[in-house]
């Protein structure tokens, strides 16, 4: 995935109030742009931080640029989570997952009974259902989500599981946009109920699988694989 503009650097001053941020730009303005994530954004978002921010082609939008990415340790971290599944859809074109092949059709944004899940692939005999999560927290060189208590996360493990025993496949992909770790695993000290309920899921036939995006102000692609513990040492 290529941007279709030149991002803009600032420096971040704030990220408050869950979907705003605060930025300074190289000129000194100030100026508050949407953060669209929903997570806790745990480690990216220091105040300080480098950061890369978009402008949105909708004029009429009240705060017209988008972060997009913040500076860590010397590398760029992807926090803008409405691309997160853009970037697993051309991964899953690219045959990054060859798993949950073959596949000849993707369905998104597929409601289940009791929630809505991000894609559902097809190939005429056999379907998949996918949930989609995006990673942005790395402790020690490990990759680890959530960054926050997740209710609805759990709530979609529950419902892959049941979409499992009903004979259909499913599969969780986390997508991890930042470098320098070598493989995820589940944030137990964060939301222990989510790890428990990670590895059991995958005990009883859910696929879990990540993949590390490349990150940069001109484009991100995700298309290495990572080794995923659903316990940790395991």
């Amino acid at each position: 995935m290529l941007f279709n503009q030149t991002l803009q650097p600032a420096i971040l001053l704030r990220r408050y109030q869950r979907f705003l941020a605060d930025v300074e730009l190289p000129n000194g303005e100030a100026l508050t742009v949407h953060c669209p994530n929903t997570g806790s954004m745990l480690g990216c978002s220091a105040p300080g931080s480098p950061v890369m921010i978009s402008r949105a082609a909708n004029p009429e939008r009240k705060y017209p640029h988008t972060l997009e990415m913040v500076e860590v340790d010397g590398g760029w971290v992807g926090v803008n989570t409405s691309r997160t599944n853009k970037l697993v859809r051309e991964a899953l074109e690219n045959g990054v997952f060859p798993e949950l092949e073959p596949f000849d059709e993707i369905r998104a944004e597929v409601k289940t009974g009791r929630s809505r899940l991000d894609f559902l692939l097809g190939n005429g005999r056999e379907m998949t259902y996918l949930e989609v999560k995006n990673c942005t927290l790395s402790q020690d060189g490990v990759a680890r989500f959530p960054d926050a208590v997740t209710a609805r996360g759990t709530k979609h493990l529950r419902e892959l599981l049941t979409l499992r025993e009903q004979g259909y496949r499913a599969a969780l992909i986390f997508c991890v946009q930042l470098g320098n770790v070598s493989h995820f695993a589940p944030a137990a000290q964060i939301d222990p109920l989510y790890a428990a309920t990670l590895a059991e899921v995958a005990d009883k036939g859910v696929m879990i699988l990540a993949c590390r995006a490349e990150v940069s102000p001109a484009g991100i692609v995700a298309d290495k694989r990572l080794p995923v513990l659903c316990r940790d040492g395991q």
